[in-house]
């Protein structure tokens, strides 16, 4: 059987016409890409806090607190951008270091003089975390939010039973009889926690002082709240801790009626910072194999010295 005989003449506008297919489609795919591509840019904007205009800016305070440089940049970064109208403060935290607590109640203290600052307490807000909270100028919580726990501790752990059991005995050469104490080989001694609690003491003494002067109490009405108590959310409003109940929406109302901020600006996330997809996966992993060791998802595993802390995040 013989091939069958193909006209040129109807050959030539069939492969012009698959031509001109080819090129419509290729057209097509690559304004979809543009567009993904725009699209993605703009998502990505929004959730790493990069200008896309007017917006208010939302800082996420959620597990161990501690010291955290690039937590700063971010507060520094918002305070210069003229676009940010006021900042959220979302917390979630039991706590962390003094040190850390400090550090973000100065930096929402700095904040707060240029823009206006609300904070909300999703589940828990307790001893750094509080302290970060009456930094703003409004502290939003559910009615069972946990709050409080206003204190201060250091906590050492006395292995020296344990180790004489075992036969393990520790020695040292220091140049003062408080360096490196206590020390996990023997009990503490009576000056080592004279000196302890002098370091506890003054650390205490600013927290209260600045939950008085931030919450317009007396230092003699914050005292009896102070002795490490955690409270409910509704507690904490009849105790004057905190301001009323409500989240995010509540927020962003207050704002609107009392600073004067647009309700519809949109929300952009500044603090953590969006991740790709594949660090998110891995930092799950990561969590999942911390868990499994009785150790917070992610934060310090250890908190070594003065810490203003309820109880370690799940």
């Amino acid at each position: 059987m013989s091939d069958p005989i193909i006209d040129p003449a109807h050959a030539i506008p069939a492969a012009s016409q698959l031509r001109r297919s080819r090129f419509r489609w290729r057209i097509i795919a690559f304004i979809a890409l543009v567009i993904a591509i725009l699209a993605g840019s703009a998502r990505f904007a929004t959730e790493n806090g990069l200008s896309v205009g007017d917006s208010i800016a939302r800082i996420v305070i959620d597990g161990t607190i501690a010291s955290d440089p690039a937590r700063l940049r971010a507060f520094e970064a918002i305070g210069e951008d003229d676009t940010v109208k006021a900042v959220l403060i979302a917390i979630n935290s039991p706590g962390g270091t003094t040190a850390g607590g400090e550090e973000l109640y100065d930096a929402i203290g700095k904040l707060r003089e240029k823009k206006p600052v609300v904070a909300y307490v999703k589940e828990l807000g307790a001893s750094a975390a509080y302290m970060a909270a009456i930094a703003t100028d409004r502290i939003f919580v559910r009615r069972l939010s946990i709050v409080g726990s206003i204190g201060v501790l250091f906590q050492t752990t006395d292995a020296s039973k344990l180790l004489q059991t075992v036969g393990v005995d520790f020695d040292k050469v220091a140049s003062g009889p408080l360096k490196a104490e206590p020390d996990i080989d023997e009990p503490m001694s009576p000056e080592v926690r004279a000196s302890l609690q002098a370091l506890v003491d003054d650390s205490f003494s600013w927290f209260v002082d600045v939950v008085a002067e931030r919450r317009g109490l007396s230092r003699a009405e914050v005292l009896p709240l102070a002795d490490g108590r955690i409270v409910t959310g509704n507690q904490g409003i009849q105790s004057k801790l905190v301001d009323e109940v409500g989240g995010e929406a509540e927020a962003i109302a207050w704002l609107e009626a009392n600073k004067s901020i647009k309700a519809d600006l949109p929300v952009a996330t500044w603090y953590p910072t969006a991740r790709p997809g594949w660090m998110d996966a891995g930092r799950w992993l990561g969590g999942q194999a911390r868990a499994a060791l009785g150790l917070p998802a992610e934060g310090p595993v250890v908190l070594d010295g003065l810490v203003s802390l309820w109880q370690l995040a799940p």
